[in-house]
């Protein structure tokens, strides 16, 4: 492996990564060199542990309710004490809640905003801190192609994952005279679980196809490595950024 893509001797955080899009970073960090915290709400899925050990590397899982901030504290300290160091957060936990916007609720709009936009803040901020002392550190936010555009029936989840695109680039100028850099990743239609609960449904699959035009579905894998690549050296001239991968989708917005 070239030098610059390696993260030997790395310490990463997850959030959400017991499965799906976090899981796969997890592992394509792991991949990379780097040692890994995986977080889940609840009791930590072992299956991310296991496939990081399975590559090599050491893991250990931390569950913590990033909906209450006493939890985030608890959760960048044991990251950091559990390896004694932190050189890499990846803020991709999240939540989505789907309704009209004439019928949304304060109480879905309340819990999306929080555990999408304010969590991901506070993170920022306990791991910039943290990076400022140990002089180095990396930051990656989980944004969404509904950073840029609008959605249907998702107005909180659309608002806190453009408020996430934003806080990325505040949060990059702030620390790029410290060499700490701050981007995001916005997948489109990725393979998950959540889009595996409309993948029955023919109609709405062939929507989405059409929408897109490599033709196909994104692989949690293809997410996880673009992560990888903004962890590494080799985008050490890359900060505030947002890296759409969709497929093409944005791209076909401006076909005239």
């Amino acid at each position: 492996m070239n030098d610059s893509f390696s993260l030997d001797g790395k310490v990463a955080l997850v959030t959400g990564s017991a499965r799906g899009i976090g899981a796969a970073v997890a592992c394509a960090l792991a991949a990379a060199g780097a040692d890994i915290v995986v977080h889940g709400r609840d009791s930590v899925d072992s299956v991310t542990v296991s496939q990081v050990r399975a590559l090599g590397r050491k893991a250990v899982a931390i569950d913590a309710d990033l909906a209450e901030r006493t939890e985030q504290d608890r959760l960048l300290a044991g990251a950091v004490g559990a390896f004694g160091r932190l050189d890499i957060l990846v803020n991709n936990a999240g939540i989505i809640r789907r309704a009209a916007a004439a019928e949304h609720s304060d109480d879905d709009w309340d819990a999306v905003l929080e555990l999408d936009l304010s969590s991901v803040f506070r993170l920022c901020r306990l791991a910039g801190r943290h990076f400022l002392e140990q002089g180095s550190g990396k930051i990656v936010n989980m944004a969404s192609l509904l950073a840029f555009q609008g959605g249907i029936r998702v107005p909180a989840y659309a608002a806190a994952k453009g408020g996430v695109a934003q806080l990325t680039k505040a949060a990059a100028l702030a620390l790029a005279p410290h060499s700490i850099r701050v981007n995001a990743v916005g997948p489109g239609s990725i393979m998950t679980d959540m889009l595996r609960g409309v993948a029955s449904d023919e109609a709405a699959m062939r929507m989405v196809m059409s929408r897109t035009p490599l033709g196909r579905i994104g692989d949690t894998r293809e997410v996880g490595d673009v992560v990888a690549f903004l962890a590494s050296n080799k985008s050490s001239y890359i900060t505030g950024e947002t890296i759409y991968i969709d497929g093409g989708r944005l791209a076909l917005n401006y076909t005239v």
